[in-house]
């Protein structure tokens, strides 16, 4: 959605200047004009995949309040980053990069306890968005569940799900599911804000910038001496 982003920022830009609307408007108004669009797109994928799955019944409103969530908070990353890099093709690759950095230090392709903590388990374990995700859709699948564990060799064993995540994936069972959806709408709420500053703080800077950029140049004066002291004119005397 990055593209239609940038267009906004130039619409918005437009209509300021023209005094229809401030930035305060244009950020609640673009908010609540995603929500039917990005609804939709976590309802009908999401549905496709969790039943094609198999996954748990009766867990899918979280399942789908989870997606949802997540695609609030990328779009107001995008949002950032188009108030900040109007460029499209350079926007695009800060936003993945952004994003890429998020999911390698999130827990999911080496595990928490297994990150280096210089960067990647401080702060970016914490700061990154899918951490909070993965850990939430982990609790929605395996608490509950129970699975017979015959892997030693011995007799079987019968494991819950409670201890696959806490001991096979690390995943913190000090606090529930909704606690990690409750922190993802926080960020959302952080990353719109933040949005809204960086176009404030934009709009007072701008002014700033163009008059000093149109500043005429400084003029120098150039001192020149009496021609009639130079040399040829002494040895004519």
């Amino acid at each position: 959605g990055f593209p239609s982003f940038v267009e906004d920022m130039k619409v918005y830009e437009r209509e300021r200047l023209n005094g229809h609307y401030g930035a305060s408007v244009f950020v609640i108004g673009n908010t609540l004009s995603s929500l039917p669009y990005l609804l939709l797109i976590s309802v009908v994928p999401g549905a496709i995949s969790y039943y094609s799955a198999g996954l748990q019944r009766g867990h899918f409103v979280y399942f789908v309040a989870m997606l949802f969530t997540c695609m609030m908070l990328v779009e107001s990353l995008m949002m950032i980053v188009a108030s900040i890099v109007p460029n499209f093709l350079m926007g695009i690759i800060t936003g993945a990069g952004i994003q890429g950095l998020m999911i390698l230090g999130a827990g999911f392709f080496r595990l928490p306890n297994d990150l280096p903590k210089p960067f990647w388990r401080y702060p970016s374990y914490y700061i990154a968005f899918h951490k909070y995700a993965f850990q939430g859709l982990y609790k929605n699948e395996f608490e509950g569940l129970t699975f017979v564990n015959n892997q030693g060799g011995g007799p079987a064993k019968i494991i819950n799900g409670e201890d696959i995540l806490r001991d096979v994936w690390k995943v913190e069972m000090g606090y529930s599911k909704w606690v990690d959806l409750a922190i993802l709408v926080g960020m959302v709420v952080v990353y719109r804000s933040l949005f809204l500053a960086i176009i404030k703080t934009v709009e007072k800077v701008k002014p700033a910038i163009r008059a000093f950029m149109s500043l005429p140049p400084k003029h120098t004066k150039q001192v020149m001496a009496n021609p009639t002291a130079t040399p040829l004119h002494d040895a004519s005397l």
